[in-house]
């Protein structure tokens, strides 16, 4: 029986990293549903201040959506354009 090779080891360990890369999805839908929550409470108390209200929360979800949107892209370069493969030769 042969040993793990450095190229399996990294793949392996690769693939266990954007698993957790994929995981910080997690997160940001979480606080998206929180935030559009809360904004339709605002929109029921104060339905004159809807435009602010709205307009708050999309901000607030786009900046959350960008760690989202990391966490894939970090899954996706460690998947398909490994950078540590290259180091092996």
């Amino acid at each position: 029986m042969e040993g793990i090779t450095g190229r399996e080891l990294v793949m392996a360990a690769s693939a266990i990293g954007a698993g957790l890369a994929a995981i910080a999805g997690i997160g940001p839908g979480i606080g998206q549903g929180y935030a559009a929550g809360k904004g339709a409470e605002g929109v029921g108390r104060q339905p004159e201040a809807q435009g602010e209200i709205i307009r708050t929360m999309l901000l607030g979800q786009a900046v959350a959506e960008t760690t989202g949107i990391y966490g894939l892209f970090i899954a996706i370069i460690l998947l398909f354009a490994n950078p540590f493969l290259r180091l092996l030769g």
